[in-house]
């Protein structure tokens, strides 16, 4: 796995089933090392510089189902079962709003 300068991989998350991308987060190297041992989805906050396990406050967690890698082993995926919303805001996903094609 190849960490940028920050320590840090972009993941994305996806439904498992669907493929609906949910959100996009940060990983550091003890997120990534959380996630595959309790199989939920654990990212790095860049803006409160700590650990955060997703849907722990909520009890949305993200159930891990499988973890990807891309080829140039800088970006991965997480195929997870979201029982819940996956966005702060209460929306199902994070991409919910939609930019007009010119």
């Amino acid at each position: 796995m190849s960490f940028d300068a920050h320590g840090l991989v972009p993941v994305v998350v996806q439904q498992e089933g669907s493929g609906e991308v949910l959100m996009v987060a940060w990983a550091n190297r003890e997120a990534l090392d959380l996630t595959l041992k309790t199989r939920t989805s654990w990212f790095w906050s860049r803006s409160r510089k700590e650990l955060w396990n997703k849907g722990a406050t909520s009890g949305n967690m993200q159930q891990m189902r499988r973890v990807l890698v891309d080829c140039d082993a800088d970006t991965l995926v997480y195929v997870v079962d979201s029982p819940g919303p996956a966005c702060h805001t209460g929306h199902r996903s994070c991409f919910f709003r939609e930019v007009p094609l010119a």
